[in-house]
């Protein structure tokens, strides 16, 4: 995996796993990617209002089927496009539908070789399935979101088969019809372990306004690169949080650049 397509499938990644929506390192124009996602979460414990755990009445359970898709139309500007099915129960619901759809433009502010900054603008619509990790099925409307995110690569010195490495920290308002507005951070961190493996840390966090619930999330994966085709598998956990559940489980992701 050559350093800057790996860079590109990472924040990928991030798009995919999490709630981050823009990289901070677009496309070249008239090139793009095509992902398809897996998640199944469980949950048998909850954060309360106070963050302290405390069993949930029955188990909780949320699948989701999705597709991310993103296409270079400069090669500072980027559309991208986030959809997906879900189904899913708990103590008081079982639901299946589709889930909000997003489209959103990505603003490559600054580049230099190793750095980039960019701003993401999104429209979201809502659907059937969980609009809000904390909220019920079909709660929340429309959702706009604007998003700053700034990333560095570094390169690898070869020492105990490392071939470079990045980072990416994001931050985000999102405006929320049906719901309250959420400020949300994630970061991603991925080591290239030789060229064809990449082992990616990442972390999502948010705090609705008004004192709602609170969030925050680690994932750990690894990704083979198969030429045009990557895979990712790893694991998220809920780590802390506020009127949240206590969710975890794998995360499959595999993408087809273009």
């Amino acid at each position: 995996m050559k350093p800057v397509g790996g860079l590109l499938a990472a924040t990928a990644l991030l798009a995919v796993a999490g709630p981050a929506i823009a990289g901070p390192w677009t496309q070249a124009r008239g090139k793009g990617q095509l992902i398809a996602k897996f998640e199944d979460m469980r949950a048998d414990r909850g954060f309360d209002m106070d963050g302290l755990l405390a069993d949930l009445p029955a188990e909780r359970r949320d699948t989701v089927a999705g597709v991310f898709a993103e296409y270079g139309i400069t090669d500072r500007l980027t559309v991208q496009f986030k959809g997906d099915w879900q189904s899913g129960e708990d103590a008081f619901v079982d639901y299946e539908g589709r889930g909000p759809a997003e489209i959103g433009v990505t603003w490559q502010v600054w580049r230099a070789e190793r750095s980039a900054v960019s701003l993401y603008v999104g429209y979201a619509d809502g659907g059937e399935g969980r609009n809000a990790g904390y909220a019920a099925p079909g709660i929340g409307d429309n959702d706009w979101e604007v998003r700053a995110a700034v990333g560095r690569s570094f390169g690898g010195s070869g020492r105990w088969g490392l071939t470079g490495s990045f980072v990416d920290l994001q931050a985000a308002r999102r405006m929320r019809q049906g719901l309250l507005d959420e400020t949300r951070v994630d970061a991603t961190a991925g080591v290239h372990l030789n060229a064809d493996w990449m082992v990616l840390a990442q972390a999502y966090g948010g705090q609705a306004d008004e004192g709602g619930p609170r969030w925050l999330s680690v994932e750990a994966s690894v990704v083979r690169d198969l030429g045009d085709w990557s895979l990712q598998a790893g694991w998220r956990q809920a780590i802390s949080g506020r009127e949240t559940p206590e969710s975890r489980g794998p995360v499959i992701a595999l993408w087809r650049r273009f």
